[in-house]
């Protein structure tokens, strides 16, 4: 790829024409806030905490950097009193939507901010969209997705009824950055229950332990096309 020369907090560098500016600013150690961010996964945008201020030609405008791509010479400012402005009101409506949320309490501390100006509420879910995606982009099975609209928006399954699609793998737990998904492993079953979702998990052959749905395994088995044994052992016990 061509390279392309851009400033960034006032220091001239050469990046790979594309290149988000998050990608550049992580590559360099300059810290941008996100929560919507996955390395694995396409960018979203949906939280703007990492909004960024981009200028050219004697005019400026406010960025996301995760989805922004690098194609021309522009100068980044990922710290200046504008942006930081916007991302203090950002954290405080995080703050007033989910205050018993860590990530949120650690940003807002980060920021000096004691309490929101708004209206407290008493949610967990910031709608950052990482388990929707997770669940289409990297396992496939789509069983999630935004319902509703407006102030009604949230994450579900369709119809917000058990889905036969969800495979519990736990995949949306794992990148959810404000555990608002919960999975519990009990007596041979694993429930998600935001998701209204329950499989029964299989013994390992060696040491008996559960440790996976059994229908994971089978989809993992159907989609790497390899024999079913290979997936029967828990990853404590694979030599």
């Amino acid at each position: 790829m061509p390279k392309i020369g851009i400033i960034i907090d006032g220091n001239r560098i050469e990046v790979e024409q594309g290149t988000t500016i998050l990608d550049t600013a992580k590559e360099r150690g300059i810290y941008i806030p996100t929560l919507c961010y996955h390395e694995s996964l396409e960018p979203y945008a949906a939280c703007r905490l990492c909004t960024v201020e981009v200028s050219r030609g004697g005019r400026s405008k406010m960025v996301t950097a995760c989805n922004y791509p690098l194609r021309e010479e522009i100068e980044v400012k990922t710290d200046s009193e504008r942006v930081r402005r916007i991302r203090r009101t950002i954290v405080e409506l995080l703050l007033a939507s989910c205050p018993n949320v860590k990530i949120i309490r650690d940003l807002a501390k980060e920021m000096d901010i004691e309490e929101p100006r708004f209206k407290k509420e008493e949610n967990d879910c910031i709608l950052c969209g990482l388990c929707v995606r997770a669940c289409s982009e990297i396992v496939g099975v789509e069983a999630i997705s935004f319902v509703g609209r407006g102030v009604d928006r949230e994450v579900d399954t369709p119809f917000r009824v058990t889905s036969e699609a969800c495979i519990c793998c736990g995949s949306c737990a794992y990148v959810c950055p404000t555990g608002a998904i919960e999975i519990e492993d009990k007596d041979g079953v694993r429930e998600i229950k935001k998701f209204h979702a329950s499989q029964p998990l299989e013994r390992c052959k060696v040491c008996s332990n559960y440790f996976a749905p059994r229908v994971q395994i089978d989809w993992m088995t159907k989609k790497l096309n390899l024999p079913r044994e290979n997936f029967e052992v828990c990853p404590t016990c694979k030599p």
